[in-house]
Parts: C-alpha cells; structure tokens; sequence
C-alpha cells in the first residue's frame, strides 16, 4: 500500500483517496517572468513522477499545475522590457513547455492561469470578508485577518504568537495586524487591473492558488504539492483562505520536495551560481538532468555539481548498455520479483533512489544473461528494465541512440570495419591507431565476445 509523508502530519501515512480510484492533486506550478531554473526543474520532474505513479497503480488522476501569470515581479519585467505584461509571460510559458517536454514532464491534466480565475478569486475574497476573515485596510487592499483563523501555523509548525513577536512593527497602518496578508491590491497607475467591488485592482499571490485548486478539484482534494520554500507563508495561507471560504478541511496531504542548491551552497543570482534549465541542457542531455534529479529523494535537498551529473551521466549510460541489442518481445512475461520490489520502494513515499538501484541489479541480471546467451531471460529483464524505467520517464530512446548520439555514423563505421580488418591481418599498430583516432572522436570501442565490435559516444 502506497504510503506518502504528510506535512501537515509530520509523519508517513497509508493514502486512502477522497474517491475510491480517482486522485485529484495540485502543485503550484510557475510565475512566468523569466526562463525555468533548476529548482523549477526539480518540482517538475518530481511530481510528473509521482503522477505517472499513480497512473501505474491504475489511479484515475486530475493533476492541476496553475500558472502565475500576474504578480509584482512580472510587472517589474514588463516595465523594464518595455512590453505588454501578456507578452512577457506568453513567451514564458512558451518557454517553460519546451523545458517540460525536454525533461519527459507529461502535460498537466489542467493548467489554470491566475487571470482566468479572477471571478473565482473575487468570490472567495467575498466569502472571506462575509465571515469577518477579511477586511478592506486603510489604504483600499483586501487583506486576510490572520488573528481570525483558528489553527493558522498548523501546516508549518509555527506558533502564531511567536510569528507575532518576531514581527517587527509594520510601518503599513493599513493592516490590523503585520502578519495580515494582501487579498487584493488595488491599482496603481498603469499597472494590469480587473474590476471588483473594492474598486480596479488585482489578486494577491497567494488567494490565485486557493481559487485554482478549489475551481478546479473542488473545496476538499487529496494532495497539494509543492517546493519546501512554499511550505510557509504560501501554503500556510492557502489553508486559512480556502478553510475559512468553505469551512471544510482543504487538503488530506501535503508533499514538499527539498531544496536545490550548487556545489553544496544555496542556489542564487547573487553568489552567481543560478542556473536555467536551459544553460544546463547545453552541457548534459535532458534524460541526465532528470535520472540526476531522481537519484534524490523529494524530500532530501539535492546538490547540483558537475561530479553529480558526470555520475548520473555514467549511471544512465550503464542501463542502456545492459538494453543494447536486446529486442522489444512485448509478448514476454515480466520479472515479477524485480516489478514487487520496484513498487515497494515507489510505494515507500516515492522513494525514487532506491527504484533506481533496483534497476541497477536488472541491468547486473541482464548483462549475465545476454553472456550466457539466455534468450528468454534476457528478453523478460530487457522487458522488465525498461518498463519500470518508464514509470520514471527514463530509458525511453533507443539504446544506440542514446549512446551513439549525434556522431557521424557513417564515418565511424568506417574507421571500425578498417580496423576490424587490420585485426583480422595481425596488422595491431593499424588497430590501434584507429582506436586512437576513434577515442579522439570520443567514440568508445566495445569488442563483443562473438567477435563483433560496438562503439558508443564519450560524453
């Protein structure tokens, strides 16, 4: 039974669906003012993992990742780019859609953008103000009474007085309280605005995600995902909006994945150690960066280094050297012993390192059996190995695609047949002369017992 560690429980727990065979699960997805860093990338990869999951174990599931297409930042970018706010984020999430499909992320099954959601947005800001957990300040924002909600700090351990203590005064009368946050802003000049009843203005941040998630998987869901850095406030806030809307419990479990940082400091544009997906892709194929990203757990922080990738990039190169030359028999049956264990690991709150190292040991099987020549074995691993590896998004080419890469092949093939024949004359210094040349070309040589020679690309 597939147990997943609950934030706000603090503890593993048996997931029991709100339905019986159905799952409905949110994550906040992007604000799209620049390109995808790998942190992005992380969240990415690690919940198209845990949805591809579900889908094995035959779940129906509504995965909603929302776009944030409005906030401050985006309009700064705007400004500074001197365009319209709806080009900037167009361009973005362009963007962001072709790091997805790089990384082998599946398409959400909907993915709500914050300004298509003003109604809803507007009509939980009026529950909210309707059940005194809402007032309109001083200076015309909507802001939330956090004093008014019983249970606030419960997702992230925080005790409100001591929140409150730790506040400095706030400068800002037009809030009741410093831990008050913002509903609705009201409009500055020329500044992206909607109509509502407080006048022209646009949503908070963290209201957006309590509208999409609650329009879109109703008032109580199964899970909410997420990166540890939104745990608290956004979260937090989430909990109180949308319990104090509907006055129903919001989410059965909450799940975090840790933190990204770089050679083993906190990843950010000041230390100049932030990377895009995109500037990461131009030195490691996509399917490196996702097996590196697997290769943690969600929840363990997850150190980018090129010593990591350089592994994961050897790592990945091993299984499909165990999958080269084997044939797809779709009718073979599969290794049940290798699909009970692989399931008992991802069934352990998707515990993705211990996944892989049980592909490992398939690949170790593989590679004796194809030795010994078994062919109905080596068929029902190669099988297994690469059925379980698509559960992960992984090992989805073909093996002499992935390791051959973009080399000219027909230039290779030659220096290969030239220097088979050079063994065949005893001719050894020509053999390995065009070992040479071909190690220059980055192309390793692999002799097979039978007597025939494959070669792959060094990366």
């Amino acid at each position: 039974m597939l147990k997943i560690y609950n934030t706000l429980s603090r503890k593993k727990e048996h997931f029991t669906p709100l339905i019986p065979g159905k799952v409905g699960m949110y994550v906040c997805g992007m604000t799209v003012y620049d390109y995808c860093h790998i942190g992005h990338a992380r969240v990415m990869v690690v919940f198209d993992t845990v949805a591809r999951y579900f889908k094995h174990l035959n779940y129906e599931l509504t995965y909603v990742r929302n776009i944030t297409d409005i906030d401050d930042k985006i309009i700064t970018r705007a400004i500074e780019n001197n365009e319209p706010y709806q080009h900037l984020t167009e361009r973005f999430i362009t963007a962001m859609h072709e790091d997805e499909r790089a990384l082998n992320v599946l398409p959400a099954n909907i993915e709500p953008r914050a300004t298509h959601s003003i109604a809803a947005i507007i009509t939980m800001i009026n529950q909210l103000l309707n059940k005194n957990l809402a007032y309109v300040g001083g200076n015309g924002d909507v802001f939330y009474a956090v004093n008014n909600f019983v249970g606030y700090g419960q997702l992230s351990g925080k005790n409100l007085a001591d929140l409150q203590a730790g506040e400095r005064v706030d400068i800002d009368h037009a809030k009741h309280n410093p831990l008050d946050f913002v509903l609705w802003k009201m409009a500055k000049a020329n500044e992206p605005a909607w109509e509502s009843p407080w006048g022209l203005g646009r949503p908070g941040w963290h209201i957006e995600c309590s509208a999409m998630s609650t329009c879109c998987l109703g008032e109580h869901f199964d899970i909410h995902g997420g990166g540890m850095d939104l745990q608290f406030p956004h979260h937090e806030n989430e909990i109180a909006q949308s319990e104090g809307a509907t006055g129903k419990k919001f989410v059965n479990y909450w799940m975090h994945n840790g933190f990204v940082r770089v050679n083993e400091e906190k990843m950010s544009k000041s230390l100049g150690n932030f990377f895009t997906v995109r500037e990461v892709l131009k030195q490691y194929r996509p399917e490196i960066i996702r097996f590196f990203i697997l290769s943690s757990h969600y929840r363990s922080p997850l150190n980018y280094s090129d010593e990591q990738l350089n592994e994961a990039q050897a790592a990945l190169t091993r299984l499909y050297i165990a999958l080269r030359g084997t044939a797809a028999a779709t009718t073979t049956a599969l290794a049940t012993d290798y699909v009970q264990r692989f399931e008992d690991a991802m069934n352990d709150d998707f515990n993705t390192p211990v996944a892989l190292a049980i592909l490992f040991d398939l690949a170790r099987e593989l590679n004796t059996a194809k030795t010994e020549k078994h062919t109905e074995k080596v068929n029902s691993l190669a099988l297994t190995l690469t059925h379980l590896a698509h559960i992960l998004g992984l090992l989805d080419m073909e093996a002499d695609v992935f390791l051959q890469g973009d080399q000219q092949d027909t230039k290779i093939e030659q220096k290969i047949q030239l220097r088979t024949e050079a063994k065949k004359a005893k001719n050894w210094s020509l053999a390995d002369q065009l070992r040479d040349e071909l190690k220059a070309m980055n192309v390793i040589l692999e002799d097979t017992p039978d007597g025939k020679t494959t070669w792959r690309q060094e990366h």
